[in-house]
C-alpha cells in the first residue's frame, strides 16, 4: 500500500494554527478509524491481512504522520503534552512495525533463494541443484514464521492494554482540539515554512555526510569488500562482522528517518512531496535488504546445520548486501537532482 499524503494543500490564507490543527485532527481521525481494524486484525492468524483493509498499515501511517508533525513543529505546542504524546507514539510505532518487518524479510529472502536456486533450463540460478538450498529455505521459513508468530502474540497483548486505550483517548481529544501555544496559533501559515526548512536542512546535512562517492558505481564492489570509515565501526570488535555492517548501515537508516520527517513536514505545509516519495522508496529498499542480510547471517550461525546449508545462506547474505549497494547507488543518483525541483527553493525562501 502506498504511503501517500492524506491531506489536501492548505489554503494560503490559513493561519499556522489552522494548518496544524487541520492536519493533526485529520490524522487523529485516521488513527481512530484504523484502530478497531488493527485490533481485530491482531486476532487473526500471524501475517494475514483482511481483504477489506490493512488496518495496521493505516494505523502505522497515521502514527508516523502525527509523530513527524510533533517532531518538526514541536515548538508550536505545549512542551509537556508534545513530549508525552511522542513517547507513546514511538512505543506504538515500534510495536506495529515489527510484524510487517518480519513479513518483508520473509518475502525478500525466500524470493531471493528461489531465484538463486531456480533450475530453469534457459538461465538456471547459481545455486540450482545445490543440496543446501531446500534446507536453507526450510530453515529461513521456520525461523521467520516463529519470530512473526511471537511478535504477533505480543502485538495482540499490547493492543488490548490500558496503555493503548489511554493513547486512543489522547487521539480522541486531538481530533477535536489541538493544544497550540497562543503566540503560534495566530501567525500566518508561512511561519511553518521555517520549521519545514529545518527538517529539509537536517535531511540535506545527513545525506551530504553519506559516503556517496563509494556508491557512485552501478556495481558497488568496493562497498561489499570495504566498510566506510565510521566512528561506530571503529569501536566494534573486528570479529563482529554483523556489528560492523550495522554501523555501516546506520547513517543510511538515519537519512531514511529524516526523509520521512521532511515528507510529512511538506505535507503539513501543502507542498509537493513526489521527489521525496521516490527517495523514501529507495531508502526503504535499502532498509529491507539490510535487514534481510542480517537475518541470513544469523540463520547461517544456527547450531548443527550442514556446511551446505550454511554456504547457501552465505550466498543469500551476499546477494542481499549487493541489493544494499544497489539501493545506495540509486540514492546517489536521485539525491543530487532534488535541489533542482520545487521543494528545495520553496523551503529556503
Amino acid at each position: 500500500m502506498t504511503d501517500s499524503p492524506m491531506t489536501a494543500p492548505a489554503a494560503p490564507s490559513a493561519s499556522a494554527g489552522e494548518v496544524l490543527s487541520g492536519y493533526l485532527t485529520t490524522q487523529a481521525g485516521a488513527f481512530l478509524r484504523a484502530l478497531p481494524q488493527a485490533v481485530g486484525e491482531a486476532g487473526s492468524r500471524p501475517g494475514s491481512l483482511p481483504a477489506s483493509a490493512a488496518g495496521a498499515d493505516d494505523l502505522l501511517r497515521a502514527v508516523r504522520r502525527i509523530g513527524g508533525a510533533l517532531h518538526t513543529f514541536g515548538a508550536a505546542f505545549e512542551p509537556g503534552w508534545t513530549g508525552e504524546l511522542r513517547t507513546e507514539l514511538a512505543w506504538l510505532l515500534d510495536l506495529l512495525g515489527r510484524e510487517p518487518g518480519y513479513r518483508r524479510r520473509s518475502a525478500r529472502l525466500l524470493a531471493a533463494l528461489d531465484s538463486l536456486s531456480d533450475t530453469g533450463s534457459e538461465s538456471p540460478g547459481m545455486l540450482a541443484g545445490h543440496a543446501g538450498a531446500p534446507k536453507a529455505r526450510a530453515l529461513l521459513e521456520r525461523q521467520l514464521t516463529l519470530a512473526r508468530t511471537r511478535t504477533h502474540t505480543a502485538l495482540l497483548q499490547e493492543l488490548r492494554t490500558a496503555r493503548l486505550h489511554a493513547l486512543a483517548d489522547r487521539m480522541t481529544l486531538l481530533s477535536g482540539e489541538v493544544p497550540l501555544l497562543d503566540e503560534v496559533a495566530g501567525r500566518g501559515g508561512g511561519a511553518l515554512v521555517q520549521h519545514a526548512a529545518g527538517a529539509l536542512g537536517a535531511l540535506a546535512a545527513a545525506a551530504e555526510r553519506l559516503p556517496l562517492a563509494r556508491a557512485a558505481e552501478p556495481y558497488g564492489g568496493d562497498g561489499l569488500h570495504r566498510l566506510a570509515v565510521l566512528p561506530a565501526a571503529r569501536s566494534a570488535s573486528p570479529s563482529d562482522a554483523d556489528a560492523l555492517l550495522a554501523a555501516d548501515d546506520e547513517p543510511w537508516h538515519r537519512v531514511r528517518v529524516l526523509a520521512k520527517r521532511a515528507r510529512y513536514a511538506l505535507e503539513v505545509c501543502g507542498a509537493p512531496t513526489v521527489e521525496l516519495d521516490r527517495l523514501d522508496a529507495v531508502l526503504d529498499r535499502h532498509r529491507d535488504a539490510s535487514d534481510a542480510a542480517a537475518t541470513a547471517s544469523t540463520a547461517a550461525r544456527t547450531p548443527r546445520i550442514t556446511p551446505a546449508t550454511a554456504y547457501v545462506l552465505g550466498v543469500v547474505h551476499a546477494d542481499q548486501r549487493l541489493e544494499v549497494e544497489a539501493a545506495r547507488y540509486a540514492f546517489g543518483h536521485q539525491w543530487p537532482k532534488l535541489p533542482h525541483h520545487g521543494w528545495h527553493e520553496w523551503a529556503t525562501v
